[in-house]
C-alpha cells in the first residue's frame, strides 16, 4: 500500500471544494441577474460529484485487497454543474425592464443564506483537506527519521 494513497485523496477533495466555492461565488454574484445571455432570470447552479475508483493495478494488488479487505478511499471527483432550474419568486415591479405583461419580474432562485453555509461547508472541508495533506507529510517526515 502506497503512502501516498492519502494525500493524492486528500488532493482530489481540494481540487473539488475548490471547484464548489467557485461555483458558489457565482451563485452569489449573479443573486440579482434577471436577464441571462440564455433569456430569463439566473438559475443556481451546483457542483455533482462521485467517489473516484481506484486504478486497477496489477492482479497481485487486487488478491491483497480481497484478502484483508482493503476499501481505501480513493477520493472525489466532480463530474458535472448542475442547475436548479425552480422558478425564482415573482416580484411586482411594472417598471422593470424584464417584467411581463403583467409587471412581474422573476427574480434569480438563489438564496444568500444558504449559498453563505454551502460557502462554510466547502471552506471546512478545504481546511479538512489541508489538514490531512500536512498530517500524511508529517507521517512520511518521520518515518524517513526513523531510517536515519
Amino acid at each position: 500500500m502506497s503512502m501516498f494513497l492519502g494525500i493524492d485523496a486528500a488532493a482530489s477533495g481540494l481540487t473539488a471544494e475548490r471547484l464548489r466555492m467557485d461555483v458558489i461565488s457565482n451563485n452569489i454574484a449573479n443573486a440579482n441577474t434577471t436577464r441571462t445571455q440564455a433569456g430569463g432570470a439566473y438559475h443556481r447552479r451546483y457542483v455533482i460529484f462521485q467517489p473516484r475508483e481506484t486504478e486497477a493495478g496489477t492482479f497481485e494488488d487486487f488478491l491483497q485487497k480481497s484478502v484483508h479487505k482493503l476499501d481505501a478511499g480513493a477520493g472525489v471527483r466532480a463530474v458535472g454543474i448542475g442547475t436548479n432550474n425552480e422558478q425564482g419568486p415573482m416580484v411586482y415591479d411594472p417598471n422593470h425592464p424584464d417584467a411581463n405583461a403583467d409587471g412581474y419580474v422573476e427574480r434569480p432562485n438563489v438564496n444568500i443564506v444558504s449559498e453563505m453555509v454551502d460557502m462554510i461547508t466547502a471552506q471546512r472541508a478545504y481546511e479538512a483537506n489541508t489538514t490531512t495533506i500536512s498530517a500524511a507529510k508529517s507521517m512520511v517526515t518521520k518515518a524517513l527519521d526513523i531510517g536515519r
